[in-house]
């Protein structure tokens, strides 16, 4: 049986932008690139409605872009729970208030049982000393969080 990753906003935003000037950035693009053509094929992948959402935001062009390479992946749903336990990341302030949507990706990976979370959201997401927390609070209420990682730590073999 093949791993389960939930596929963040992000990941598409790499994968079909123009190539950054920014040489870190330009770096992770092409990781996603090579992650996306010769890793994903590895996994289950899944996104959720409210990754759409975000995917579907912005210059037209580009959202299409991102809509087309998620278009054969799973969807899945926003429940009661995963909303209670993003509410708990906000409340006991793992996630900032303004960032609602990164919450809402670690309730719902962590909910419907993904073993990897894929981000480039390094700020509130894919953060080894945000995660240690999520991952204490998912503990305490009985769930197990995804790990929470980039596309370069997950190009094993």
């Amino acid at each position: 049986m093949k791993r389960k990753v939930y596929i963040e906003t992000t990941i598409a935003g790499y994968l079909t932008a123009r190539r950054n000037s920014d040489l870190v950035i330009a770096a992770h693009q092409a990781l996603t690139v090579e992650w996306w053509a010769n890793h994903r094929h590895r996994f289950d992948l899944y996104v959720s409605d409210i990754v759409l959402c975000e995917a579907a935001r912005g210059d037209e062009s580009a959202a299409a872009k991102r809509m087309v390479e998620q278009q054969d992946i799973d969807v899945l749903g926003l429940d009661e729970r995963a909303r209670e336990l993003a509410r708990v990341f906000i409340e006991r302030r793992l996630i900032p208030a303004t960032a609602v949507e990164d919450a809402l990706h670690v309730a719902v990976a962590t909910i419907e049982g993904m073993d990897f979370l894929l981000t480039w959201n390094c700020r509130h997401i894919a953060n080894a000393e945000v995660a240690e927390r999520l991952a204490g609070v998912c503990l305490e209420l009985g769930y197990r969080m995804p790990i929470l990682c980039t596309p370069e730590q997950l190009m094993g073999d």
